[in-house]
């Protein structure tokens, strides 16, 4: 026979973890809130990017490396995969606002290429080795391109990859804590498990019998 106190512990206790669900529910949704709705978004885009016309808009710029900065290219190895020495980029930056510091570089005796992807686009510079002409090209394919590319976390950068795996913890928190929640206040909503049921039911049987194998 369960006394009176520890009938009222137990139920300070339920209250507690009730408590501690809704606050981590809300929390966790307000976190992930934005991030959800960006990706729901990105992911009717990226089903349909067959039916959204995209018109890339290309920009190119040419310019001319100093002849100080030139002659330092010349003695480097001809073949190699490194980066631009640090004046070299610090001066590409200045001039055509280009990034290349760190970036992985291709040498040849002919010259040096660098590829810059970049989300919802692409760009690359080479640089000659004998004159220092300097070729650059940015090809934009749009805001929406740049979304979906988010959405994939393609050429985004570690930050961004970072703040993917931020988000998706934030989102499996949500739908836990969601779940509890449900559970919970099942007995009073008849209709719960039956709808839960449905949103793994329905995957299913599209998967097994309507994807081709």
């Amino acid at each position: 026979m369960v006394d009176g106190d520890e009938l009222w512990q137990r139920k300070k206790r339920r209250a507690f973890f009730i408590s501690q669900l809704y606050q981590w529910h809300w929390i966790s949704s307000g976190l992930c809130l934005v991030g959800m709705i960006l990706f729901a978004f990105t992911g009717i885009t990226l089903n349909n990017a067959g039916k959204i016309e995209a018109k890339p808009s290309v920009v190119m710029r040419e310019s001319q490396l100093p002849q100080a900065l030139l002659a330092e290219l010349k003695t480097a190895p001809h073949i190699a995969k490194a980066a631009l020495p640090s004046n070299v980029s610090a001066w590409l930056y200045q001039e055509i606002g280009v990034n290349t510091a760190d970036r992985e570089t291709e040498w040849s005796a002919r010259e040096i290429y660098i590829a810059l992807p970049r989300p919802g686009g692409d760009a690359w510079l080479s640089i000659e080795r004998d004159s220092g002409a300097i070729s650059y090209e940015l090809t934009n394919r749009g805001w929406i391109a740049y979304l979906n590319d988010l959405h994939k976390g393609r050429n985004a950068g570690k930050a961004w990859s970072w703040f993917i795996d931020l988000f998706a913890t934030a989102a499996i928190i949500f739908c836990l804590t969601g779940l509890l929640l449900l559970q919970l206040h099942a007995k009073r909503r008849p209709a719960t498990w039956p709808v839960v049921s449905l949103g793994l039911i329905i995957p299913t049987l599209l998967a097994v019998l309507l994807i081709h194998r």
